[in-house]
C-alpha cells in the first residue's frame, strides 16, 4: 500500500509540473502588428542610419537609410529619395552620388527606402510568383512616414523624388495621398502609363526583374491602367510643386568613356542609357505640355544632352533641391 501511495504521489506531482508548463505556454502564435514600427536600427560610417521597418501591409521589415537633419533637435521635414529599378541594389543614391555631403548643412530628414525592384512602388493587386507580396504605395504613404516623423523629429511636411521607374512612382504616390506632399521631383521618368507606348514601357520595366505587370494592373483593358495614370489625372496635382527633368541621350558632360573605367564595358551602359534616355525626353515633353495645357506650374529641365544615368540625377537633386526647400518651409 505504501509503495503504491508513492508511485501516485509521484505520478501526481509529475502530472501537476506538466500542467503548469502546458498552462504557461502560449495557445496562440502572436499575430502580425497593425502598424507599422521600427524593427532594428544602427548607424553607418558615413553618419546615415541603417533602419529597418516593419511593414504590416507586406508583413515584411523594409529597410531604409535615414540621412538627419543638420539640427537634430529642432523639427525638420522629409525629404523621401526612391531607387530605381533595380529598388537600390544596382546602384542608388547612396553610393552614386554626393547626397550625404550635399545635405549635411541642411534642416531636412532624407529618407531613401531600399526594395521594391520592378515595382512601381505601387500596390499590386496580385501576389507576383517573383516579385512577391508588392504594398510600396501603402507602406510609403501611410506606413513610414508616421514611423519616420516619430523617430527622427518630422515636422510633417514632404517632399519625394525619384529617378526612371521611380520618375513615374512619385506622381502616383502623389495622386494616392493628396495631402502628403508639397513638392515632387521625377527625374528621366515616363509618367505617360496607360495608352499603347506607356503599357508598353511599364511591362518592360517590370519584366526586366521577371515581374508581370498584370499583376500589377490587370491585362490592357483594365480599368486600373487608367486610373493609375498621372498623365490622365494631372490636375489633380494642383498646387503641388512640380519639378521633371530629362536628357535627349545624345552624350554629355557626364558620359566621358575613357574617365570611367572599361570602356567596352561603358560603351555598352553608353549606348543603353542614351536609347532609354531618348525615350524618356519623349515623355518629358509630352507631361510638360499636359501640364501646360492645364496651367499647372512646374519646373522643367530639358538638357540638350545627358544619358540615363546619375551623374545627371544628381545635378537634377541639386537643382530641385531650392525649389523643395522652398515649399517644405511653407
Amino acid at each position: 500500500m505504501a509503495g503504491r501511495a508513492r508511485r501516485a504521489r509521484i505520478v501526481g506531482a509529475v502530472v501537476a509540473a506538466l500542467v503548469a508548463v502546458i498552462g504557461a505556454a502560449p495557445v496562440a502564435v502572436a499575430a502580425p502588428a497593425d502598424s507599422a514600427y521600427i524593427d532594428d536600427r544602427r548607424t553607418e560610417a558615413d553618419g546615415t542610419i541603417d533602419v529597418g521597418v516593419y511593414s504590416p501591409s507586406m508583413d515584411t521589415v523594409n529597410r531604409v537609410r535615414v540621412l538627419r537633419a543638420a539640427n537634430p533637435d529642432e523639427p525638420a521635414p522629409t525629404l523621401y529619395l526612391l531607387n530605381g529599378v533595380g529598388g537600390g541594389a544596382d546602384g542608388n543614391w547612396l553610393d552614386r552620388t554626393d547626397v550625404v555631403s550635399y545635405f549635411a548643412d541642411e534642416q531636412v530628414n532624407v529618407v531613401i527606402p531600399f526594395g521594391g525592384a520592378g515595382s512601381y512602388f505601387a500596390d499590386w493587386r496580385a501576389e507576383d510568383p517573383v516579385l512577391g507580396k508588392q504594398r510600396w504605395t501603402t507602406f510609403l504613404t501611410e506606413e513610414l512616414p508616421p514611423v519616420i516623423d516619430a523617430a527622427f523629429g518630422g515636422s510633417g511636411a514632404n517632399a519625394i523624388a525619384g529617378l526612371s521607374m521611380a520618375g513615374t512612382s512619385v506622381f502616383q504616390l502623389a495622386l494616392a495621398a493628396p495631402d502628403l506632399y508639397r513638392a515632387i521631383g521625377s527625374y528621366s521618368g515616363c509618367v505617360r502609363t496607360s495608352d499603347p507606348r506607356g503599357q508598353a514601357i511599364v511591362r518592360t520595366v517590370v519584366g526586366s526583374r521577371l515581374g508581370n505587370a498584370a499583376n500589377m494592373w490587370g491585362p490592357p483593358t483594365d480599368p486600373a491602367w487608367s486610373a493609375h495614370d498621372p498623365y490622365l489625372h494631372a490636375e489633380s496635382l494642383r498646387g503641388t510643386e512640380v519639378y521633371i527633368s530629362s536628357g535627349t541621350g545624345l552624350p554629355g558632360p557626364h558620359d566621358n568613356i575613357a574617365a570611367q573605367g572599361d570602356p567596352i564595358q561603358q560603351t555598352l551602359r553608353l549606348l543603353f542609357g542614351a536609347a532609354l534616355e531618348a525615350v524618356t525626353h519623349v515623355c518629358t515633353i509630352q507631361m510638360r505640355d499636359r501640364l501646360r495645357a492645364l496651367e499647372i506650374p512646374a519646373t522643367v529641365n530639358l538638357r540638350p544632352t545627358g544619358t540615363h544615368s546619375w551623374g545627371y540625377w544628381e545635378q537634377d537633386l541639386h537643382k530641385s533641391w531650392p525649389l523643395f526647400e522652398q515649399a517644405l518651409r511653407r
